[in-house]
């Protein structure tokens, strides 16, 4: 038994050498049949794989030539050679016409070599790889949208436009944004003014300034700081008033809106309102479209890879400006005044970044004299006035990146959560309106805020 195997192995090394076949030592492999089994034959497209028979066969056919190509190496052995994808079938056939076995071959895309080459760019990712007709079919579960990329990419270059998505990306894929709106606003303004009123028998004159009724001793509506002298010179009467003013004030606006948005869409977020402006449309109606104004922001996050979030954001800090409004037919609208700042960048689970810089800073200096008398040295002064006014705005943005997951709804809390009506007992005796809970929100609420905080401007 032994002896013949030997010399069935040796005549079909003899055929291999003998035939003017593809070689095949090129075959992917070797499979083996049995008379009354059917299997299913997989061969790579352009790739080939022998078959081998337990049963002698007379006779080869195959179903579809332009799937497969067969060739017979001896009564034993068929090259099977894959040419286009599909699925085909191989008959063998004994001397007597009897039927020995069907093969289905089915032809597919080579992806060996894709599955090395993907287990070498992107180690660890438990990615499947299937082949569709021509086509490749990836699915499984990746770290990151980026390695996912990675992985079509790659499969594109062996199946241009016939690859076939099912991946899915794993891992917290939520991105909570926290953003803090600080916009400070000071004026500062400073004025001096003088006003030199004379008078005779004949009436009064006002030699600087507008002074109203001065000699009189009436009040100026509107003066702080006002000091206002009267003498007589003979039968001449002399006004002095003298003018000084100074303003400051400072206002602060703050927004600290969170926001969460899932990787790769987009999240909007608006502190203010709008405001509607009328617009004349082609027959000469005025129609009315609302512009919103306040704060406002739009970011779009994406999990780069890991815990690397790439972040595209655009934000904007806008009011209604009645100073610079216009008029037209008879209508008034307001102007607004807008800061707005749009950037893309990276960072990681926790970390931030500020947008600052965004400052404003007006002055404007004014100062008015009586001609010639307003050159005297010292005694010019009181023949001028000056104003000085300045103002500054400065507008600071900071954003905080993090990866998030859901919570249940216990364990969330609200402000209304701590304040429940009061009982009458509380209402009528006690004067209280509202009821507040023992814990530690109630502990933030009773807390006095008197004093100085906040933001200090030099």
């Amino acid at each position: 038994m032994k002896i013949r195997r030997l010399m069935a192995a040796a005549l079909t090394g003899l055929s291999l050498l003998s035939m003017s076949v593809p070689d095949a030592a090129l075959a992917n492999g070797l499979r083996v049949v049995k008379r009354g089994t059917s299997i299913t034959l997989d061969v790579p497209m352009n790739r080939a794989v022998v078959v081998e028979s337990d049963d002698p066969f007379a006779e080869l056919s195959i179903a579809n030539p332009n799937i497969a190509d067969i060739s017979s190496l001896s009564d034993r052995s068929i090259y099977v050679l894959g040419k286009s994808p599909g699925l085909t079938t191989l008959t063998l056939l004994d001397a007597s016409g009897s039927l020995i076995t069907n093969v289905n071959v089915r032809v597919a895309a080579d992806v060996s070599e894709f599955k090395q080459r993907l287990r070498q760019i992107l180690p660890g990712e438990q990615i499947e790889v299937r082949t569709a007709n021509d086509g490749i079919v990836l699915s499984g579960n990746v770290s990151s949208s980026s390695r996912l990329q990675r992985a079509l990419d790659l499969a594109e270059r062996y199946a241009p436009e016939r690859v076939s998505n099912l991946m899915s990306v794993g891992g917290v894929q939520q991105v909570m944004l926290k953003v803090r709106f600080a916009e400070m606003q000071r004026t500062v303004s400073k004025a001096l003014q003088s006003s030199l009123s004379l008078a005779n028998a004949s009436g009064s004159t006002n030699v600087a300034g507008s002074t109203g009724s001065l000699l009189s001793g009436t009040a100026l509506t509107g003066s702080q700081g006002a000091l206002a002298f009267n003498f007589g010179v003979g039968s001449m009467q002399v006004g002095l008033l003298l003018e000084a003013l100074e303003q400051k004030g400072v206002v602060r606006t703050l927004a600290e809106p969170n926001l969460s948005a899932l990787s790769g869409q987009e999240a909007k977020f608006l502190a203010g309102g709008e405001f509607p402006i009328p617009v004349p449309d082609g027959d000469g109606d005025i129609t009315l479209e609302f512009k919103p104004f306040g704060v406002e922001m739009n970011f779009i996050p994406r999990v780069v890879d890991g815990k690397l979030i790439n972040l595209e954001l655009r934000t904007a800090v806008s009011a209604i400006d009645s100073a610079n409004a216009i008029t037209t037919n008879g209508i008034t609208v307001p102007a607004f005044s807008r800061r707005e700042a749009s950037t893309t960048v990276e960072l990681r689970d926790g970390e931030s970044f500020a947008i600052a810089g965004l400052v404003e800073d007006e002055f404007r200096d004014n100062s008015g004299q009586v001609p010639w008398l307003g050159d005297v040295p010292i005694l010019g002064a009181l023949f001028r006035s000056a104003d000085y006014q300045r103002e500054q705005t400065e507008l600071v943005i900071i954003v905080s990146a993090h990866l998030v997951t859901p919570t249940r709804g216990e364990a969330l809390s609200l402000p209304t959560d701590r304040i429940k009506p009061p009982s009458e007992s509380e209402l009528f005796l006690l004067g209280r309106t509202v009821h507040t809970q023992q814990g530690p929100a109630s502990e933030v609420a009773r807390q006095d805020f008197n004093g100085s905080y906040g933001y200090v401007m030099d």
